[in-house]
């Protein structure tokens, strides 16, 4: 297709084309300058964006930390932000201190960690030490020296973890401040809820202890003063006056048996009498015929041997009923046969019954005094030299609340074949009769007094967490206190470690302090 385009059409469109260049070219010249200021903007931004995001880092690790620490130096606060180690972060113009108390398999130390800028600090370019005091004014000092890439203490930190801390630090000639407090294991109660729960408190001091060897033992009865009662001639029981468990006096009817045996030493006896009693007149007429010279001597010598061998006679048959503990029949019952109770005591076993034929060697009773009992205890081979006879003893039932002091009565000369150990014996009086024969006590040697310069109250020691525990008082503040056992005599133990002379304990009811702090929850925080 052809088209017819005149000269006027022709300028004019040329006219609009050129226009059309220019302004293209100042739209270039102006988008240039523009893209210009806007990259220039973007890289101020980029680069300060850049600076913002090192300082959120920064405040990220410290701002918070600076203000708190801040916050702690000038008002003395406990609260801190914990740092990269899990300790307490304390800063100040840009330095920082990371305190941690570090006890996986060793004891509690301090581990420090100082940064600048948030940046972590070779230890050795840091001095510091710290200061705890704790309750009752006991202060204790803390040197540092580099570990690795922190600083370790000289020392170890005493349980609880409870205290104030004062931390002086030096780096790059500058000296900072911080402060902190934490409690753990502490329970308040004042003098009036102490008073309702019956918590009673003691001093802690010097005590006298008799160390001792503590035994097994086993109540028995007496045997010097325990009897088996047998009948000593074969009968037929005919009545039983006692059984198991009754009192009895000296020379008490028990039983009574029929004994033909008994009949024919009574008739022994009264036969002997009257053959006694015949010869006696015979042996007085032949004397008062010889006197009178009418008889012979020698009939005279006759008659009194004969008299002499009938009191003999006689006096073994008298003495056969005697060792049985009978004489002759007051109603004419020749066959009756009294048994009586040779001591006063108790009936402990009883083996007879109405009808019942015995033996003579049968035992048909035991009786026992139990006025006093023997203890019984097995003496190891290696506990034999610190064992004598006369040593003082304290015994203490397992069954029930009774407690008693004796002495070792008797130490055998001979060792158990399968037990390797040796007998030994206490006497112990039971007046009132609560040591039962058969009951199993736990038996205290002691040995001379040794005078620690630390001891308390059994009563007062608790466990927590596997570790022996006083609670130390302190106005109306109770605290838990760790402390090693030593020596003890069953009523005061010794303290090792963990409790100062002089230090007020919880002595009485301390199970309830225990409740209470377990009802607190107190946290272990390091």
């Amino acid at each position: 297709m052809k088209l017819n385009i005149n000269k006027k059409t022709a300028v004019t469109i040329a006219s609009v084309m050129a226009i059309g260049v220019i302004l293209g070219a100042l739209i270039l010249s102006t988008g240039k300058k523009k893209t210009g200021d806007a990259h220039g903007s973007h890289a101020e931004q980029s680069a300060h964006a850049d600076e913002d995001h090192h300082d959120e880092k920064n405040k990220d690790a410290h701002a918070d930390e600076q203000a708190h620490a801040d916050k702690e130096h000038h008002n003395d606060a406990s609260e801190s932000k914990k740092g990269p180690h899990g300790g307490k972060l304390f800063s100040k113009d840009g330095y920082a201190l990371e305190v941690t108390i570090f006890e996986q398999n060793t004891p509690p130390e301090f581990r420090l960690y100082a940064y600048q800028d948030g940046k972590q600090l070779a230890p050795a370019a840091n001095t510091v030490s710290i200061n705890l005091e704790r309750l009752g004014g006991a202060v204790q000092n803390f040197k540092f020296a580099t570990e690795k890439n922190y600083l370790k203490s000289d020392a170890i930190v005493e349980e609880p973890h409870s205290f104030k801390a004062s931390i002086t630090a030096q780096h790059a000639g500058k000296s900072y401040q911080f402060n902190y407090e934490q409690i753990e294991g502490r329970v308040s109660m004042n003098a009036l809820k102490r008073k309702q729960n019956g918590v009673e408190t003691e001093i802690a001091g010097a005590v006298k202890l008799q160390s001792s060897l503590n035994l097994l033992g086993e109540v028995r009865l007496n045997e010097d003063r325990t009897l088996q009662i047998v009948p000593r001639l074969a009968g037929v029981v005919e009545s039983v006056a006692v059984n198991a468990g009754d009192k009895v006096s000296k020379g008490q009817l028990l039983a009574v048996i029929s004994s033909q045996a008994l009949v024919d030493l009574r008739t022994e006896v009264l036969a002997t009498q009257k053959r006694h009693a015949l010869a006696r007149s015979n042996f007085e007429r032949e004397k008062k015929l010889w006197e009178e010279k009418i008889s012979a001597e020698q009939d005279y010598l006759h008659a009194r041997n004969a008299m002499q061998e009938a009191d003999i006679t006689l006096q073994s048959a008298q003495q056969k009923l005697a060792s049985l503990g009978t004489g002759m029949a007051t109603t004419g019952n020749l066959n009756r046969y009294e048994i009586r109770s040779p001591i006063a005591g108790t009936v402990t076993e009883k083996n007879i019954s109405m009808g019942q034929s015995l033996k003579d060697d049968a035992a048909i009773f035991t009786v026992a005094d139990l006025s006093s009992v023997w203890v019984e205890v097995a003496i190891p081979a290696k506990d034999l030299n610190h064992v004598r006879t006369g040593q003082p003893a304290r015994i203490s039932a397992n069954a029930f609340d009774a407690t008693a002091e004796g002495k070792l009565s008797y130490v055998g000369a001979v060792m158990g074949e399968q037990t390797r150990t040796a007998k030994a014996r206490l006497l112990l009086p039971n007046a009132k009769g609560e040591w039962y024969p058969g009951l199993t006590v736990n038996v205290a040697l002691l040995s001379a007094e040794v005078e620690v310069p630390i001891a308390i109250v059994n009563e007062a020691i608790q466990i927590i967490d596997e570790q022996a525990t006083v609670f130390a008082s302190y106005g109306d503040q109770l605290e838990a206190r760790p402390v090693d056992l030593g020596r003890s005599d069953g009523k005061y133990t010794e303290i090792r470690k963990g409790l100062q002379a002089g230090t007020a304990y919880v002595a009485k009811n301390s199970f309830l302090i225990k409740a209470e702090l377990g009802k607190a929850a107190a946290s272990h925080d390091h």
